[in-house]
């Protein structure tokens, strides 16, 4: 391999999509009856009357099942031959025209309402419930038998994600692609699998284009990450084997990280993984767009604390080593709506002593600071009210206002520390004012944490974290 650039997700996208029509090629030629040509790529209204009698052929399964699988086949073609507005167009058809059908269901209901015994009632529910299966759930259940049609489908829900908006029908038709895709992913059918330096190299293209918290800069930044002294793991489906769904990089290290570019750092000293006490999961990611709101990424935490527990006995303890990515957001809103009184009077006074040329809030919102100065004004106001969003903001009665925390704490973990200047890349001063945050897994506690914080939205922090919130 040489030293270059990781391949960007466009492209990959590009190479899956021939991948699918190579694989669908000689199926989709075996359905009897299918359109033939090519249908243009904005799909215009001659067209698309086309395209709705092929999906009431594959809905109906005429011919058999055989037959509406290579229909299926057929209309996966069609779709990745058409442009953005065609494929919209094309999802529009299938969300408007193979909807529930509320004439059926509202004489369902009137018949179950007029049952007049038990065995009446129990024809008449599965009746309704047969009417309030759309029908295109059958066309979408058709395309996950085809050879790569779970990826299609994974795919097809993340650019259907895109285009929803207002759009109820769209939303209706995500809503049951994400049902699918719910069951389909079950994490008991997910299998985990260490990735190494010696995995192939079309695995590790896509661990460099899907990694989303700290970019893989090239190949021997991906080297660094799977030497001896790091783990990779990731979670895959049976029917998507060469796809990652997320993966989690791993540190073995003494003592509890507290610098992303320290953890990163390519000259650092290789370590022994056998003499580490500690495990620091830096970053983490969800690769399939498609999947997203399907949570499995607790379940991969999990597996691998038991993984590497269980490989080095002498891990005493397992934390991560976080972005905090929307506190910046909530800091400018704050200092907005109250200025000045977002900061406590001591922390006045010290910026005055200090004397400080710049107004407090100006400072407190700059994405760095010119001298040494000027960070020792702004670092503790900017540590406690980093603390507080952590540790006391809400988005609901019983979530975290912030996304990374929510999602360490619903695994069980407890909020541990802050670290000043813990990634100063320019990512990380924009997010969060380069700090970063340690969730620490305690094994004995992680249950206890998790039915907390699910229960009652109880955040578990430690005393010194607690105390820098503000009690």
């Amino acid at each position: 391999m040489n030293d270059t650039a990781p391949q960007k997700p466009a492209r990959l996208l590009g190479r899956t999509i021939a991948n699918l029509r190579t694989a669908w090629r000689d199926l989709s030629a075996q359905a009897r009856g299918a359109f033939r040509g090519s249908m243009r790529p904005d799909l215009p209204d001659d067209d698309a009357d086309l395209l709705r009698q092929q999906f009431q052929d594959c809905v109906e399964a005429r011919g058999g099942e055989v037959a509406a699988r290579a229909r299926a086949a057929a209309l996966g073609q069609t779709y990745l031959g058409l442009s953005s507005a065609g494929r919209k167009r094309f999802l529009e058809i299938l969300a408007v025209d193979f909807d529930t059908d509320r004439a059926k269901v509202d004489a369902a209901i009137d018949v179950l309402h007029a049952a007049q015994d038990a065995k009446a009632r129990r024809a008449a529910e599965r009746a309704l419930r047969q009417v309030l299966l759309p029908p295109r759930r059958r066309l979408l259940t058709h395309f996950n038998a085809l050879p790569e049609g779970v990826k299609f489908l994974v795919d097809l829900r993340a650019e259907l994600i895109g285009m929803t908006g207002d759009d109820a029908a769209l939303a209706l038709l995500e809503d049951d692609l994400k049902a699918l895709l719910t069951a389909w992913f079950d994490v008991d059918f997910l299998e985990m699998h260490r990735i190494t330096w010696d995995s192939p190299a079309a695995l590790l293209e896509k661990l460099m284009a899907y990694e989303a918290v700290h970019e893989i800069r090239d190949w021997n930044d991906l080297k660094n990450r799977l030497d001896s002294d790091r783990r990779l793991f990731a979670f895959f489906h049976p029917r998507m084997p060469q796809e990652p769904l997320i993966f989690v990089e791993v540190a073995l290290v003494s003592g509890m990280s507290a610098s992303i570019q320290e953890l990163l750092d390519p000259d650092a000293p290789l370590s022994d993984p056998n003499n580490a006490d500690t495990a620091i999961f830096y970053s983490i990611s969800n690769a399939q767009k498609g999947l997203a709101g399907i949570s499995f990424g607790n379940f991969l935490i999990k597996r691998v604390v038991d993984h590497l527990a269980a490989e080095f006995k002498g891990l005493q303890s397992f934390a991560t080593l976080s972005p905090a990515p929307g506190f910046r957001k909530w800091l400018r809103r704050k200092l907005k709506n109250e200025g000045e009184a977002a900061i406590l009077p001591a922390e006045l006074r010290a910026f005055e002593a200090d004397g400080m040329p710049g107004a407090p809030v100006e400072m407190l919102g700059a994405e760095g600071w010119a001298d040494a100065a000027a960070v020792a004004a702004v670092k503790p106001v900017l540590s406690r009210l980093c603390a507080q969003y952590l540790v006391r903001e809400k988005a609901g009665p019983k979530r975290a206002l912030d996304p990374v925390a929510h999602f360490h704490l619903t695994n069980g973990a407890r909020v541990e520390r802050l670290n000043w200047m813990g990634d100063s890349s320019a990512k990380g001063m924009r997010q969060s004012a380069g700090i970063m945050v340690n969730y620490l897994y305690r094994l004995d506690r992680i249950e206890r944490n998790h039915e907390a914080y699910a229960g009652e939205g109880k955040v578990n922090a430690s005393s010194a974290m607690r105390a820098l919130a503000g009690g």
